[in-house]
């Protein structure tokens, strides 16, 4: 116990545990921190420090200290230091320990921007570095990371042991990066907190619009970078953005939760200290001087709309200037639709509807609802209700948050009776595929396409459907697939073309001259390096393997089910076939099935929108999660294994057959 008098805790365990909670919260960064400087791994710490956790758990309950972090640092260091005392290096560490303790050269606030670092490293995928940072730095259990990202525990545990199994195998160091690499690192922990606040900004899925935890924690963050690195404008360019966006909180959803929008909002509801103190992080960006960066950037644009006492007085040319700015800066899709905003406010509905049309064919929008959203109330704008309809619907259809898809469809009702008849393309569909003639795989494979289809084009009118629509859709999502893949689509279409007494709709669509080579299997020593890839996922680790050892067929494996497998004997019935596999696959699959009793062996990330129904045999009953596609499941092994094929075009699940 560390020197000190100590209050007795009157208030019993449940209250003490609350303490507990409270402070770990506040120090934890800190503990880990230091103790990572110690012992050089960053998954050791946190559990040296969750050892401190404990202790404070049993003896606080006999009275909590005067300097509670003091006294939870002090044991987790004295636990550092037995294990290190226990350490094959131990005239090292002590050397070490000598000289750091004599020289304090390593203050804590140091090391809790090492802890950052470390924490967001692009070593990670972007997922992990999340789970990471809200864990180490946020203080936040898997459980609260997982209810704030609705996805299950056991994932968010899964992603925070491969990061932290990443960085010790990686050895990345505990140390400030520094010349040309400091700038790339920076962007990598802004990039990390700016994601933690959108996701509280505008929910990517759920029943609320907003999740103020995750807005709270991602300023918190913020302003804790902006301490330790006072001389990097980007970092105080991305709190004003942060502040300013978290002052129109309170305005941003009516009683029932709905949004609302930005020019209908009550001004008088917006939080001015929180505008004040964006004002002052921007004006501390333009004192440390240089090019504004796209934080700085978007700062400036938020000031803009702060500035403004009536949505009619928002300066639009200089919002449109700065976009303008931002998107040479940074060009990506989604900095042009919103470039294409501002222009449609700046210049006229015209002028952003030609930019947004510009845009309709970027694989990156193609599932993104706010690109028809935009789209429908540029349309509206111009007087052209009939053709914003489905623009609402089809943005409604693509969102996966329930608040928004509500205020979407009240949308698109504004505009009905424009006069439309005939069925819509979303009730053909799915009177076409409940035809008794259609068999499951038949089914599930037509459904892949109409669903691309409908999501890109809303349920309109089927009668006002063109070959010049759907064309676009099929450049846009399957434009550089396989022939395979774009005639197995073309044949979707063409089949319910005539069915719908529309036998033009795949005019436009050329068929594809299919050359299939023999897939060669990936050479030995490319496997052995597939096997160790960082970072990689439980499901496709167990998928690859099964792939590998069985030699089955992609589609045969992806249609296994939970109950074909004889987790005993190694092997599962599917389609009247077996498919067996070695000790590889044997170590995987139990974790992956975790539990579970029936369903599809190989699940997608999230539940499956409202738009994206499954058949019954392709949804999971314990999760409510859906099979895994092969088109998904192809994705993400020719990424995974693009660095590592020569081409430099990624690897097919076919290779991954043995060698005769």
């Amino acid at each position: 116990m560390t020197p000190g008098s100590r209050r007795p805790d009157r208030g019993g365990a449940p209250a003490v545990r609350r303490t507990v909670d409270a402070i770990w919260k506040l120090e934890s960064a800190r503990i880990i921190a230091a103790l990572t400087r110690l012992v050089h791994d960053v998954g050791l710490a946190e559990e040296l420090a969750q050892d401190a956790l404990v202790a404070a758990l049993e003896q606080w309950p006999a009275g909590i200290p005067d300097n509670p972090g003091a006294w939870l640092m002090a044991i987790a260091k004295r636990r550092a230091i037995d294990h290190i005392r226990r350490s094959r290096r131990l005239e090292e560490k002590h050397e070490q320990l000598a000289r750091e303790q004599e020289q304090q050269q390593d203050p804590e606030q140091d090391d809790v921007l090492r802890l950052m670092f470390i924490s967001c490293h692009p070593v990670l995928p972007m997922q992990e570095r999340v789970a990471l940072t809200l864990r180490l730095l946020g203080g936040l259990t898997a459980a609260e990371i997982a209810r704030a990202f609705l996805v299950s525990e056991p994932q968010i545990a899964r992603r925070i042991a491969v990061a932290k199994r990443t960085l010790a195998q990686e050895q990345v160091p505990f140390e400030l990066p520094d010349g040309p690499e400091l700038a790339d690192r920076i962007s990598s922990v802004l990039g990390v907190v700016y994601l933690i606040f959108n996701e509280g900004y505008s929910a990517a899925a759920g029943d609320d619009l907003l999740r103020p935890g995750l807005c709270q924690e991602a300023l918190r963050l913020g302003r804790l970078l902006a301490e330790l690195a006072p001389h990097e404008a980007e970092v105080h360019g991305l709190v004003a953005l942060m502040e300013i966006q978290e002052s129109r909180s309170a305005a941003r959803t009516g009683p029932s939760g709905e949004p609302v929008q930005l020019h209908e909002q009550n001004r008088g509801r917006w939080d001015q200290l929180l505008i004040r103190r964006g004002f002052a992080a921007l004006l501390r960006a333009r004192e440390i001087g240089g090019t504004p960066g796209p934080y700085v950037l978007q700062a400036a644009i938020a000031v803009c709309h702060a500035r403004a006492r009536t949505a009619e007085d928002t300066d639009w040319a200089q919002i449109a200037a700065l976009y303008e700015a931002l998107s040479r800066l940074l060009p990506t899709p989604i900095v042009q639709l919103n470039k294409a905003v501002a222009v449609g406010m700046a210049r006229g509905p015209e002028a952003g509807l030609a930019l947004v049309d510009s845009l309709g064919t970027d694989p990156v929008l193609q599932n993104y609802h706010l690109l028809p959203s935009v789209r429908g109330d540029l349309l509206a704008r111009l007087g052209r209700g009939r053709e914003a309809k489905p623009e609402f619907e089809r943005a409604a259809a693509l969102t996966q948050n329930t608040a928004e898809r509500a205020f979407l469809l009240r949308r698109a009702e504004e505009f009905a009776g424009g006069g439309d008849s005939g069925p819509t393309l979303g009730a053909a569909v799915e009177e076409f595929l409940a035809r008794d003639e259609l068999n499951a795989a038949t089914i599930r494979s037509y459904a892949q396409t109409l669903r691309r289809l409908r999501l890109a084009l809303g349920d309109r009118p089927l009668a006002a459907m063109t070959p010049e629509q759907v064309a676009r859709v099929f450049e846009t999502a399957w434009g550089s697939a396989a022939a395979k893949t774009w005639n197995r689509h073309r044949a979707a279409i063409r089949s319910f073309g005539a069915w719908a007494g529309l036998d033009d709709l795949a005019a436009s669509l050329g068929r594809r001259a299919e050359t299939r080579s023999p897939a060669l299997p990936i050479d030995p020593a490319r496997l052995d390096e597939i096997w160790k890839l960082p970072g990689i996922l439980l499901r496709e680790r167990t998928l690859w393997r099964l792939l590998h050892e069985s030699g089955a067929a992609v589609t045969t494996v992806l249609s296994l089910n939970v109950e074909d497998l004889d987790l005993d004997d190694r092997r599962a019935r599917v389609a009247g076939t077996w498919v067996s596999w070695r000790s590889g696959t044997a170590a995987l699959l139990p974790e992956l099935v975790a539990g579970r009793t029936r369903g599809p062996l190989f699940l997608t990330d999230r539940r499956p929108g409202p738009a994206r129904t499954p058949q019954d045999g392709d949804l999971c009953p314990e999760t409510g999660r859906s099979r895994l596609s092969y088109e998904r499941a192809e994705y993400l092994f020719k990424r995974a294994t693009a660095t590592l094929d020569p081409a430099g075009d990624g690897y097919t699940l076919r290779r991954l057959k043995p060698r005769p």
